[in-house]
């Protein structure tokens, strides 16, 4: 079995401490209450999908759910004939893939490595969803070590000593980022902003840093401008639910109001992940909308008084403009510079050889 891309990694970042299946079930870690550690069981692939639109798991979180959901849609039909299964597949693809909207096309690349390691153990006469399992272990561990060039890149611009803003949950980057700067000696101080109205930078990201070493502050939405001029950050990053090719980014609501705000004070904003394929601008982007009570309350608290509205777009769109550079696997590219990423050969950060 080949070495897994998560050692070294924090509790969260583990493979089986995001989702995993086994014997007929997805647990997936309630990412809605960590660090406290509670794990959702999902009994269908069409819990799993609602798992993923409720919000149990986020940031990256929501694509090895999706693989592991595969499992069990595999599991769920493993008595029907080989064309049956294939059948089954390809509807539970669909509905694990549409869990949520704006990360369709990525999810679609997941499901359909999975539809082909299924078509693969039949023809080989395998169990199919143990082979989906280990496909998603397999996946992971390829998109782990794109990030770990990600995360590597991305320290080599700080200073020892450096200041970083961050926003949301950039999970699997910012571990392997946080783990090439220790292994660079580098003594980092971690500005969280707190995300809401779930919390991810909060109770995810913070947690995260702390869990592995650094300095770990946490403030409020409404800080990024005067903690970035007052502390002197050095960098603001985040990931991306999706990048374009023109260097448009897709991320957690508030990105782009901070990255207006650094452009200002002249602090670097580095996106990390690489482009999307089938992005080509924000005309291509679905930017989901939740349900606008949610904003009217603080982890179940409610703040607001009857009668008034909420609004929640899960994500916001930042032009190119605000964007220093995207940190990709293959390197750092300006944001009109990313068609040349898929022309250097790359696949991806969710795409791989099958």
């Amino acid at each position: 079995m080949e070495p897994r891309a998560d050692a070294g990694l924090a509790f969260a970042l583990q493979y089986e401490n995001v989702a995993w299946y086994e014997s007929g079930a997805v647990r997936i870690l309630d990412r809605r209450v960590y660090p406290q550690v509670r794990f959702v069981t999902c009994r269908s692939h069409g819990e799993v999908a609602q798992a993923i639109a409720d919000m149990v798991t986020q940031s990256a979180g929501p694509f090895t759910a999706c693989a592991m959901g595969m499992a069990l849609a595999a599991w769920e039909c493993r008595d029907r004939s080989g064309t049956e299964q294939l059948t089954y597949l390809k509807q539970a693809a669909h509905t694990l893939s549409h869990a949520r909207p704006t990360t369709v096309g990525r999810m679609e690349l997941i499901t359909g490595g999975c539809l082909a390691a299924a078509e693969r153990a039949l023809a080989e006469g395998r169990p199919v969803p143990e082979a989906i399992r280990d496909h998603t272990v397999h996946a992971n561990n390829v998109r782990y070590r794109k990030v770990e060039r990600m995360g590597a890149y991305l320290a080599d611009l700080l200073p020892d000593g450096g200041k970083v803003l961050t926003q949301c949950y950039a999970e699997t980057v910012l571990g392997m980022f946080l783990k090439a700067a220790r292994a660079q000696n580098k003594r980092l101080k971690i500005f969280c902003a707190e995300t809401r109205p779930y919390f991810q930078g909060a109770r995810l990201t913070a947690t995260v840093c702390r869990d592995m070493g650094f300095d770990t502050t946490v403030i409020t939405d409404n800080m990024p401008a005067y903690v970035m001029e007052r502390e002197g950050i050095d960098l603001f990053t985040s990931a991306a639910d999706a990048i374009c090719l023109d260097g448009t980014v897709v991320n957690k609501v508030g990105t782009f109001q901070i990255a207006i705000a650094a452009n200002y004070l002249g602090v670097p904003y580095y996106v990390t992940g690489a482009p999307d394929r089938g992005m080509r601008t924000r005309a291509d982007v679905t930017i989901e909308m939740r349900d606008p009570e949610f904003t009217l309350q603080a982890m179940g608290v409610r703040t607001a008084a009857r009668g008034v509205k909420g609004y929640y777009p899960a994500f916001d769109i930042t032009p190119p403009s605000l964007v220093t550079g995207v940190v990709t696997d293959q390197g750092i590219y300006r944001p009109a510079e990313l068609e040349k990423y898929f022309a250097s050969g790359a696949l991806g950060e969710f795409e791989m050889v099958i």
